[in-house]
């Protein structure tokens, strides 16, 4: 396999990675100019989530009905279409609306590049692929936070938007180098039931999470949008273990790695999407940081994760996955704990220092965890395997926003109201790192060997 092929599909995983870390530096920003207030902002980056969530499944589907290359194509499409309506928006509902379009296009990007990997690659290379795959996908998060934080400083936040446009563009005309022949399985047919029971399951429970704590919304609307979800979810679990070809094949989770890795990264999903969400807000609220200064401070995590990608199958091959998944879920952990002590005060290096360090071992557990996924699912399965994992994992995304953003604002209510305090920061920190720090003792539970099926690969050695 071509390295080349993997670095061009990452070009719709560049351009997702650096709207999503341009969009956290510039909340503040976009709340102030929309008339909303940044709390009310996470609505955005879960209708965002939610979005992958819903479509994400039918993206195999789509992928082997209409070839994968036009799906591709398309998606970047309707992805630049949301960028331009986040652009134009001037309302809280606008921005929402918008990112939800931005979501559409983003399901079938990312999954159908990985989908597409995992087809053309032989199980031994797999790690080395995906590790291609995000290797450009980390120069978005690198370039994101100072170059987005600088518009919107200097200029305005709406281009941190159109700059997805040419990045869009290059992006359609390239894939036609990736996926030159766009050959295609024959589709299976489609879980029309399954699809809106799980859709509307999704968009409930998250939308009903993160508006508990809204505070233009009475907080019984999302209770009861979150439980008419989770009835929905209930009803999906039965429909799926009853029908031959689900949406979502819920059966795999007998496979022991995948459901392990599927549980645990629940936990880790958790607080990671917490995270971009608090960070760059405690910067600017707290600390008085532009949204510029806040971007050169962010971007170091990213800088970590990419020296990972050039290191992290040597881990793999010489250390196995356990151990290597356990440290790297304990040590991301324990970075989400530390921005609960920081104050005005703290030194620039220091929190550059600790994100560097903290944002390699995030991408190593990404880097294992990605091809561990697929460590016993057999090949006829993989496509399933894929779609599960990545749905599941953008849903925990969105629940991490809801998670931190909730917190935020609970601890915000206690203290009395007013303005958001450091303290509020702080105790949003703790409770999201302690949910995070549960991943680690879920993979410590895995046999020595795991994994040993991925560590044939001659990349590794």
């Amino acid at each position: 396999m071509s390295r080349a092929t993997p670095l061009i599909l990452a070009t719709a995983i560049f351009m997702e990675n650096m709207d999503s870390t341009v969009i956290a530096t510039s909340l503040a920003a976009i709340a102030a100019d929309i008339g909303s207030d940044p709390i009310s902002l996470k609505l955005a980056l879960t209708a965002y989530l939610v979005a992958l969530a819903i479509f994400i499944p039918i993206s195999s589907w789509m992928a082997d009905r209409f070839g994968a290359r036009k799906v591709f194509r398309i998606a970047m499409l309707v992805f630049m279409l949301g960028s331009i309506g986040c652009a134009l928006s001037d309302s809280l509902a606008q921005f929402v609306v918008a990112r939800f379009i931005q979501g559409m296009g983003g399901a079938m990007m990312g999954p159908v590049a990985r989908l597409v990997l995992v087809r053309m690659t032989p199980r031994h290379q797999l790690v080395d692929a995906m590790a291609w795959l995000t290797i450009p996908g980390l120069i978005g998060p690198i370039v994101g936070p100072p170059f987005g934080g600088f518009l919107t400083t200097f200029f305005s936040w709406h281009w941190i938007f159109i700059i997805n446009i040419p990045i869009g563009l290059l992006g359609i005309a390239l894939v036609g180098f990736a996926l030159p022949n766009d050959q295609r399985n024959k589709p299976r047919n489609i879980d029309g039931r399954g699809f809106v029971l799980a859709g509307l399951a999704f968009a409930l429970f998250a939308f009903g999470c993160s508006v508990v704590s809204l505070p233009a919304l009475p907080p019984i609307y999302g209770v009861i949008a979150a439980s008419v979800g989770i009835g929905l979810g209930y009803l999906y679990v039965r429909h799926a273990l009853s029908t031959e070809y689900p949406l979502l094949d819920l059966r795999l989770l007998a496979v022991r790695n995948f459901r392990i890795t599927m549980v645990a990264g629940t936990f880790f999903r958790l607080g990671q999407g917490a995270t971009p969400f608090l960070f760059p807000l405690m910067l600017q609220l707290s600390f008085g940081l532009t949204p510029f200064e806040s971007g050169m401070v962010t971007f170091a995590g990213a800088v970590g994760a990419l020296v990972a990608k050039f290191v992290a199958n040597w881990i793999f091959a010489h250390w196995g996955f356990k151990y290597p998944l356990v440290i790297s879920t304990a040590i991301s952990a324990a970075g989400i704990l530390v921005m609960g002590f920081y104050y005005p005060g703290t030194p620039i290096p220091l929190m550059l220092a600790i994100l560097v360090f903290t944002g390699f071992w995030q991408s190593t557990f990404w880097t294992g965890s990605n091809a561990f996924t697929f460590a016993d699912v057999e090949d006829k399965d993989a496509g399933q395997a894929n779609v599960m994992s990545q749905v599941w994992g953008q849903l925990m995304f969105a629940m991490g926003v809801a998670l931190g953003g909730g917190t935020l604002e609970l601890a915000h209510r206690l203290r009395g109201g007013g303005s958001l305090e450091l303290s509020d920061f702080h105790i949003a920190f703790y409770v999201v790192a302690a949910v995070g720090t549960v991943a680690t003792f879920l993979f410590l539970r895995l046999p020595n060997n795991a994994g040993h099926q991925l560590r044939n690969n001659p990349h590794l050695h």
